[in-house]
């Protein structure tokens, strides 16, 4: 067995299963209710980020923030990858039909995810991302889905960040849907959810 994520699993009763991978500072309850809400049906797999920034986890440490150390972020997509094959085995899930919710952190460590172990999942949505890396040479994506929600007014994201992350998935091939929320911040709104749930209809 791969290193062990504490994490909470709701069977479903579709095929897709919904990967929640909270923001900075939540854990594996956070967005359960949420990725309940967008994709009724189906089943979720939420684990808690391994790293601790004085209390808050995370996915992956940072040196500050927007500053990231490219290993870092490596070894820990590493771990999420190897522990979500062992969960898809252990909860015979259907690994094509695993889809992230990723918020902030959890967002980010979903495109390391993409970007380093292209098929680990099949695409998913991105809450307030930004780019973490830039493989060399980029994977190829084979037209895997994927939804950036970025808010215009995001004092927390270097501007421009969610467009280059878009624009680096699209390069590699991925299938890329952006929305630009205007008076949006970082913190989540019921548009996102709205947009989410249309978005994983259609999955």
């Amino acid at each position: 067995m791969p290193v062990e994520f504490i994490h909470k699993f709701e069977k479903g009763t579709l095929p897709m299963t919904v990967l929640a991978l909270h923001g900075t500072g939540g854990d594996e309850n956070d967005l359960l209710p949420i990725a309940r809400a967008v994709a009724p049906g189906a089943s979720i797999l939420s684990p808690r980020g391994k790293a601790n920034e004085r209390g808050a986890y995370r996915f992956f440490a940072r040196k500050a923030p927007g500053v990231f150390d490219e290993n870092e972020v490596v070894n820990r997509a590493e771990e999420l990858a190897e522990w979500l094959g062992w969960a898809v085995k252990e909860y015979g899930l259907d690994a094509s039909k695993v889809y992230f919710l990723g918020y902030s952190n959890g967002a980010n460590i979903a495109n390391a995810l993409m970007l380093l172990f292209p098929g680990v999942v099949a695409g998913g949505v991105m809450l307030r991302p930004m780019r973490v890396l830039r493989p060399d040479p980029l994977p190829d994506l084979a037209g895997a889905p994927v939804l950036i929600a970025a808010g215009r007014e995001d004092g927390m994201m270097p501007a421009g960040e969610a467009e280059a992350l878009g624009r680096l998935l699209a390069e590699a091939g991925a299938a890329v849907d952006f929305a630009m929320q205007d008076g949006v911040g970082h913190e989540l709104t019921p548009q996102d959810f709205s947009l989410a749930k249309r978005w994983l209809a259609e999955r």
